[in-house]
């Protein structure tokens, strides 16, 4: 097939892209949005298998058959709490893809150099003749392209592969740094600078290798020194690596719609990371490097006892109430308790009292977690609104009910300057009348900080199994 139809479809491809991005960004036209992605990815995977310099169709039939079997197997195993992990997972093999078309066009550079003193470079084809017709500046260019491919794409791997660890708990959620800290960072970053030099001037393979360990070790340890509260923001910052990675090998290639797409993830990925880090206060330059800066001095002691409830006291002021507030976290995607509270909003509702969602923009580990939760619940969208617009709200609220959740409701990022989370905004539902904290026991949580909104006076902690928990209580709301 001829370069034209292959552009063409490019072009509708890069089109059907940019409408999913867009689609994203409301509930209602999310459904239609991920089809636009699912029709132009497609779209570009077909016009490059019949596009100019196509060839090795059965290894490449196999392996996208392959790949799309194990992906459905995944996707299909995976929960909804599983979904942040599996993201990561999915960024790590992206990077790693990027890592490997580096050092393949690498090869194929010396193999253009070979054929070129043989005399036989007007035999080769695909990659290699395109490779062949470059002059040395572009050689050049080609070598800085493939380069930062591999860089970003080493740091996105095992950066990723550590998202996974923590998300997962198999990797300890606080921030942990080698000795050395930053300056270990940086110190690999010089080195990768001055590879960078050696392999321009060389062309060797042996700099590309060293600098390929250094972002792996700075993947490594940028990651691990960002602590759980942060999780949901390292998550989209990956994402928005794995695009950059995407769009420096599609230079490399010289396919254009790879640095559309590349360029539309890795800048749509940290638009929202910056969005996620103004929402919890932080520094997104700090976030990113790993966690520079932070909190000096010993957090704010907490005073009292966590008072305990059962379901018939919950019961009771919610059948007295006219207006309730429901928080969810992470707990309820863990408990799979969506759906109980989807129920209970109905026979709520269904008495004429006033029920509605507050969300967090890092509720969860994922952006957009809950809200994905509660439209798979069938909670009205109408009813579920960003903490901008009901945090004022809580003053006049009767109960507010907390599902799961622990830093996005702490007061202590107002009350304490020394806790982690200081200065990060948070759904006030201490002011409302009552609280009530739906959680296991009376751990930290992820995050590991402690939250003063469990020994107020106007809180109750409803302890259980989020799930079992709501079971019980629906049987009791009149």
């Amino acid at each position: 097939m001829d370069l034209g139809f292959t552009t063409a479809a490019y072009v509708v491809a890069a089109i059907l892209f940019i409408l999913s991005l867009g689609g994203l960004s409301g509930q209602e036209s999310a459904k239609r949005a991920v089809w636009y992605g699912i029709v132009g990815m497609a779209l570009a995977v077909f016009a490059t298998l019949i596009g100019p310099g196509s060839g090795l169709w059965f290894f490449s039939i196999i392996l996208i058959a392959g790949g799309g079997i194990i992906g459905y197997m995944l996707a299909s195993r995976v929960e909804m709490t599983q979904m942040p992990e599996l993201v990561a997972g999915m960024h790590a093999l992206v990077g790693l893809a990027a890592v490997f078309v580096g050092f393949i066009a690498d090869f194929e550079m010396g193999n253009v150099a070979l054929a070129k003193e043989a005399g036989t470079a007007k035999e080769l084809t695909g990659f290699a003749a395109l490779i062949a017709k470059k002059s040395a500046i572009e050689l050049s260019i080609l070598r800085v392209e493939l380069f930062l491919g591999v860089f970003i794409g080493s740091i996105t791997f095992t950066g990723s592969v550590i998202a996974y660890g923590k998300l997962s708990g198999k990797v300890t959620s606080a921030a942990t740094k080698l000795p050395g800290g930053h300056a270990l960072n940086a110190g690999a970053a010089l080195i990768s600078i001055l590879c960078l030099i050696w392999y321009l001037q060389s062309g060797s393979l042996l700099p590309v290798v060293i600098m390929t360990l250094m972002a792996f070790f700075i993947g490594f340890h940028l990651i691990m020194g960002i602590g759980g509260a942060d999780m949901p923001v390292v998550v989209s910052m990956l994402n928005s690596y794995s695009g950059w990675a995407a769009a420096a090998i599609g230079f490399s290639l010289g396919n254009d719609l790879l640095i559309v797409v590349g360029a539309l993830v890795g800048s749509s990925g940290a638009i929202l990371s910056y969005i996620m880090c103004k929402a919890m206060n932080r520094s997104f330059v700090s976030v990113i490097l790993g966690g520079f800066g932070g909190t000096v001095g010993p957090a704010m002691e907490v005073e009292g006892e966590q008072i305990a409830i059962d379901a018939d006291g919950v019961a009771a002021a919610l059948n007295d109430a006219d207006s309730v507030i429901i928080i969810p976290g992470y707990g309820m995607a863990v408990a799979q308790a969506q759906q109980a509270v989807s129920e209970l909003t109905k026979r709520l509702r269904g008495q004429g009292k006033e029920v509605r969602f507050a969300i967090h923009p890092v509720a969860g580990r994922l952006p957009g977690h809950m809200n994905v939760l509660l439209a798979e619940a069938k909670v009205p969208y109408d009813i579920v609104l960003e903490m901008d617009e009901i945090n004022e709200d809580f003053p006049s609220t009767d109960v507010a009910i907390v599902i799961g959740s622990n830093d996005i409701v702490n007061p202590a990022a107002q009350d304490d300057p020394n806790s982690p989370i200081a200065g990060m905004p948070v759904l006030e539902c201490w002011k409302s009348k009552q609280v009530f904290v739906s959680k296991r026991g009376q751990g930290t949580g992820y995050s590991g900080i402690e939250n003063p909104l469990f020994f107020k006076e106007n809180t109750r902690m409803f302890y259980g199994d989020a799930k079992e928990s709501l079971n019980k209580l629906l049987s009791l709301i009149n």
